[in-house]
């Protein structure tokens, strides 16, 4: 019978990044097998000709779904799309009204259109950059404080970005994690505290974190 049968896995192509991690909750978070294929940034892994064929913009994260909607592999690349597709294929974390949907929507392209790319231009241009820029380290710094400052106020009024936990929390989750390295203080932010908590809790987004690089493993 077909409910015999093993759910051919997903396969992940992923690295310890925020953008990554988001897609590696949202599989925890939605039970289904997957299979994790490491891509070392470090190494250039992310430019090689098999990668490339399933992420054009050669980037983290990407998956491929045995199982796709004709019943034939989907390659999907950006993690915004990898989650609304996830959402919508299972019907979770993600709503049904048209309303809510907008709602999530929003804030899901919020995060990757905002949070996500300043939070990346900040970390470069304070961690990475081989000279000190203070202008760009200042507008990028100014604008994650109020990206925070939007967020906090957000969820002053409701538990979650789009009320309900989904798609949108799942990926601004593991960026606002990071607001040591982004240079915030989290007591200026009792509700991002309280969300962070809240998510952080979650059994699955454990799991989902907990994936590490294989050079990071322990040698005996």
């Amino acid at each position: 019978m077909l409910d015999d049968l093993e759910e051919e896995p997903i396969t992940l192509y992923f690295w310890t990044t925020p953008n990554g991690f988001k897609i590696s909750i949202m599989l925890e978070e939605l039970g289904v097998p997957y299979e994790v294929k490491f891509v070392d940034l470090g190494k250039g892994e992310q430019f090689a000709p098999e990668f490339l064929a399933i992420s054009p913009n050669n980037k983290i994260p990407a998956i491929v779904d045995p199982d796709g909607p004709d019943g034939r592999p989907l390659a999907i690349f950006e993690s915004g799309a990898i989650l609304l597709y996830l959402a919508r294929k299972y019907g979770a974390f993600y709503p049904t009204n048209e309303r809510l949907k907008a709602d999530v929507d929003q804030w899901l392209f919020w995060q990757a259109g905002g949070l996500g790319p300043i939070a990346g231009q900040r970390n470069h241009f304070v961690n990475s950059a081989p000279e000190k820029i203070p202008y760009a380290i200042d507008r990028y710094s100014k604008e994650i404080e109020r990206l925070f400052g939007v967020l906090e106020k957000r969820l002053s009024a409701r538990p979650y970005l789009g009320g309900a936990y989904s798609i949108a929390d799942i990926a601004s989750f593991p960026w606002v994690r990071t607001w040591k390295t982004l240079g915030q203080d989290i007591a200026k932010y009792p509700n991002i505290a309280r969300w962070l908590g809240d998510i952080g809790a979650r059994p699955a987004v454990a799991k989902g974190l907990a994936l590490k690089r294989p050079q990071a493993t322990v040698q005996d």
